[in-house]
């Protein structure tokens, strides 16, 4: 019943982000004559060539990809990028039913020319990380990259990808008037776009790695367990100088951590310590109380 429930409240959460991200483009992609990236950059500069709703370009251009790939990525990926696409493409139909002119952000009042793509961008990259950290997608080229590593697992679409948000801000130039500014808020757009989508996938879960050798491995682990809050994993290890046995301490701990860390480690003069970053973490301790860390440290 529990996972029913959170299947449910998944698939709502990927609506809603579709809702929010069609607000985004008519309250600050539209006004401010630039095309974001991707497919649906493509698809809002025929918009503005020739008045076709992105409502119906949406569909238009994202079924094909759902239609071609759906058995190679999977019906859950499919199941939720269609629903991301026929919301947001619904959405934006039905907003152009609303007077939400006044409520955009245009540059043509002396604004900033970089808050509209900015702003977008910001809500088009939580979309995107939050839509995909779910099991879905925002369509678009994520569908035939899903397809593709599904087969090779080995290739690296990056650069198809890069090619396309290259090849629409550069048309963006002619469509938009023979103007740098459309280019420029293109770019932007994707560059705040995937941080923000970058931050929510790995971001979030990073940690760090400290890998100790210390001849006080049992007052080093009684340490960080008792103070810190954190287990410690011991393996054997032998130097190759001196052949001399050793162990080797493993510890995760937050970045916000690293300064406590260091001072710690401080008591332990002869101990060689060296750290590296973790860009996800798999697991939740949070039910180990710190009183029995405490209690094993004794």
């Amino acid at each position: 019943m529990q996972q029913k429930s959170r299947t449910w409240t998944q698939w709502l959460l990927i609506a809603a982000l579709a809702v929010l991200l069609a607000l985004a483009y008519s309250l600050f992609v539209f006004p401010n004559s630039f095309a974001p990236t991707g497919i649906n950059g493509i698809m809002t500069m025929i918009q503005y060539l020739f008045h076709i709703d992105l409502g119906y370009l949406s569909l238009l251009g994202n079924l094909p990809f759902l239609i071609v790939f759906w058995k190679r990525v999977g019906s859950e990926f499919s199941g939720k990028t269609l629903l991301f696409v026929v919301v947001f493409s619904v959405a934006n139909l039905l907003m152009r039913h609303f007077d939400l002119e006044r409520f955009g952000y245009h540059t043509e009042n002396g604004t900033s020319l970089i808050l509209g793509p900015i702003v977008a961008g910001l809500v088009s990259g939580f979309a995107y990380g939050v839509t995909l950290s779910h099991g879905g997608s925002t369509g678009g080229l994520d569908i035939l990259a899903a397809a593709v590593r599904r087969r090779h697992p080995e290739m690296d679409l990056v650069w198809v990808i890069f090619c396309l948000n290259a090849s629409v801000a550069v048309i963006s130039f002619f469509v938009y008037g023979y103007k740098f500014e459309p280019v420029i808020m293109c770019l932007i757009y994707c560059y705040v776009s995937s941080q923000v989508s970058g931050h929510m996938l790995r971001g979030l879960k990073k940690a760090l790695k400290f890998e100790v050798v210390t001849d006080e491995i049992e007052a080093l682990s009684q340490a960080l367990m008792a103070q810190m809050h954190h287990g410690v994993t011991v393996v054997p290890a032998e130097g190759m100088y001196s052949h001399q046995e050793k162990k080797l301490l493993i510890c995760l701990v937050n970045p916000r951590q690293i300064v406590q860390f260091q001072d710690l480690l401080r008591q332990f003069p002869g101990s060689f310590a060296y750290v590296s970053e973790v860009t996800e973490t798999m697991g939740n301790f949070k039910h180990i109380a710190p009183e029995n860390l405490q209690k094993n440290a004794k």
